[in-house]
């Protein structure tokens, strides 16, 4: 029979359109450490273990041996998730391994050596918006490092009455929304390449 410290990742994947996989995953065990028999396919979904969970996404949770814990539960907008014997913890802010050790904690005082695996199935706390005149506005997981071009790629290009020059990126900064302003045509010619700046969830960028 196999023992709890050789219990696998039990992988809960989501795909975003043409985006790959993007499954954030971890596990606690009796000693701490990951299963060393990681399968191949577990590796290529756990793509960023310093993922931050935030409110509004999607996280599978699974407690070894419990299918009456195991479930699949949203992030509120308070942050917090909702489980049985552990009622409310709160999920928003931490990693998959932060959140994990959390429950894990919670529930010694009902189960021994819980084992407990943390998936992020969709990461819905993190988009941009791109909205006016493009092809294709509206809101957009945003990935790793993106930038103002590749939303701006992801979202079609321009209509025929996009004013290129007088784009603008509106960001929430100390509370306040901050207005960066966006020139196409400077950009992809290779002028204040500063302006193409690395977007934050929430942002949204204004073709007018």
């Amino acid at each position: 029979m196999m023992q709890r410290n050789l219990v696998g990742l039990i992988i809960a994947a989501s795909l975003f359109s043409g985006l790959g996989p993007s499954v954030i995953q971890s596990a606690t065990q009796d000693n701490g450490t990951a299963p060393s028999s990681q399968s191949p396919a577990a590796n290529t979904v756990a793509t960023d273990p310093d993922y931050k969970i935030g409110a509004q996404d999607m996280l599978r949770i699974d407690v070894w041996k419990e299918p009456d814990i195991s479930r699949v539960v949203p992030v509120r907008p308070d942050g917090k998730i909702t489980l049985p014997l552990v009622n409310d913890v709160q999920a928003s802010g931490l990693t998959t391994t932060q959140l994990a050790a959390k429950i894990a904690e919670g529930l010694k005082k009902y189960i021994t050596s819980p084992q407990v695996t943390v998936g992020v199935t969709e990461i819905n706390s993190r988009r941009i918006f791109v909205s006016g005149e493009v092809a294709h506005p509206g809101a957009f997981p945003l990935l790793p490092h993106m930038t103002v071009l590749q939303a701006l790629s992801s979202a079609g290009g321009f209509t025929q009455f996009a004013r290129e020059k007088k784009i603008y990126i509106l960001r929430m900064e100390d509370g306040k929304q901050v207005k960066h302003p966006f020139n196409y045509k400077e950009a992809v010619s290779g002028k204040n390449v500063e302006q193409n700046i690395i977007l934050e969830g929430g942002d949204i960028i204004v073709v007018p």
